[in-house]
C-alpha cells in the first residue's frame, strides 16, 4: 500500500480531550520529575550556602528574589500534589476506590488538596 492513500487517519491528542483521570495521571509522572530537579536545585544552593559568608549571601539573595520565591512555591505545589495523589494511589493498593466512578470523584480532590496545602504552609511560612 502507498503513503498516498487518503485513508482518514486515526485522530491524536488534538483532537481527544482526556479525562480528568488521565490528566491527574500525567501530572503524577511530571510532579515525580519536578521533585527530582527541585531536590538537586535545593541540595546545590544548600551546599552553596555552606561554602562561606560570601557564598550564603548568594544563595539567600537567589531564594528571596522574585524568581527564588516562585520556584520554590512551584516546587511547594509539585510536593504536595504527588503526596495527596501518592496517598490515593495508597488506597487503591489497599482496594479501596478502584472503581472508576470513585477515581473520578477523588480526581479533582488531588489539585485541589495540593493548592490548599500550598497556600497554608506559605501563608504560615509568611507569617512566621
Amino acid at each position: 500500500m502507498a503513503w498516498t492513500d487518503k485513508r482518514p487517519m486515526s485522530p491524536h491528542l488534538q483532537i481527544y480531550k482526556l479525562p480528568l483521570t488521565a490528566l491527574i495521571s500525567i501530572s503524577h509522572r511530571i510532579t515525580g520529575v519536578i521533585n527530582f530537579v527541585g531536590i538537586v536545585f535545593l541540595v546545590l544552593v544548600l551546599a552553596r550556602a555552606a561554602g562561606g559568608e560570601e557564598s550564603f549571601a548568594f544563595a539567600s539573595a537567589l531564594l528571596s528574589s522574585w524568581f527564588g520565591y516562585l520556584v520554590l512555591f512551584g516546587f511547594t505545589f509539585a510536593l504536595y500534589f504527588h503526596f495527596c495523589n501518592g496517598i490515593r494511589h495508597l488506597f487503591w493498593d489497599a482496594g479501596v476506590g478502584l472503581d472508576l466512578e470513585s477515581a473520578k470523584k477523588t480526581a479533582p480532590a488531588v489539585p485541589v488538596a495540593a493548592a490548599v496545602l500550598t497556600l497554608v504552609t506559605w501563608i504560615v511560612a509568611i507569617a512566621a
